[in-house]
């Protein structure tokens, strides 16, 4: 079995958007739930709070879609249908922003001591990362000894996982600019506390005392990030463990 996962990128036409939110938390998850190897789907909004001020953000909506499959050749595509409903039913806005990408990842969620078990995530960041031709092996030894223990020990950010460009997409294919995925959760009701934290660290100026390494020379400087809020009716742990319950009660949902 290997881990995937895909991430759709998109917008929504104005005035569509219940449309949208009940046809994920009702039909289309009803049809994921059939797909073999199928683990778990989230929903995301873009927050106003982004750690990369200037860079575009083109996408309102980013859903992530989890998998463990034996032979992702044969089930990973099964995915493409579903999301063509929505697509047909003009509910995907026709705006050449649609992206859909797919993930094999090198392991499962990387926990770090600020996650709450008892709590949701409160939403994720995504970064379409590269590294630089040549230094793949340095680049990935950095990011997991010692970049990924650097981010999710930051306040608010609680989980990481990272996979890299499967050869098996979704159709419609479409040119991604990152062929390193790193995905992180986030437990807070604070993110623009967490974004400027998360920068202090960097720069080695944080109140806490912290200053993390230096960025390795081994990752290209042609990524973008991107920070999402959770807005999707059914909630979900690291795990997938998934509950029920009112938006309006969790801060910056609903």
């Amino acid at each position: 079995m290997a881990l995937y996962t895909s991430i759709h990128l998109h917008n929504v036409p104005a005035g569509r958007e219940a449309g949208y939110a009940a046809w994920f938390d009702g039909p289309h998850r009803e049809a994921l739930a059939r797909l073999r190897g199928f683990i778990t789907t989230d929903r995301y909004e873009v927050t106003p709070e982004q750690i990369m001020p200037d860079i575009p953000q083109p996408w309102r909506y980013l859903s992530v879609y989890d998998f463990d499959l034996p032979r992702p050749e044969i089930d990973l595509p099964a995915l493409g249908p579903l999301l063509a409903e929505a697509r047909d039913a003009g509910l995907v806005a026709d705006d050449e922003t649609e992206k859909i990408y797919s993930y094999r990842l090198f392991s499962d969620w990387k926990y770090s001591p600020n996650w709450r078990p008892s709590e949701p995530l409160s939403g994720v960041s995504i970064i379409l990362a590269n590294y630089v031709p040549g230094r793949r092996q340095e680049y990935q030894t950095w990011y997991e000894d010692v970049h990924s223990v650097e981010v999710i020990n930051v306040p608010g950010h609680v989980a990481m996982k990272r996979g890299e460009l499967s050869p098996i997409q979704i159709e419609p294919r479409h040119y991604c600019p990152g062929d390193q995925l790193v995905l992180c959760a986030q437990q807070t009701d604070d993110l623009l506390f967490t974004l400027k934290d998360f920068s202090a660290r960097a720069g080695g100026r944080s109140p806490s005392g912290i200053a993390m390494q230096p960025r390795s020379a081994s990752g290209s400087v042609a990524r973008t990030v991107h920070y999402f809020r959770k807005v999707s009716g059914t909630r979900f742990w690291p795990g997938g463990i998934a509950y029920g319950g009112d938006l309006s009660v969790y801060p910056g949902k609903g």
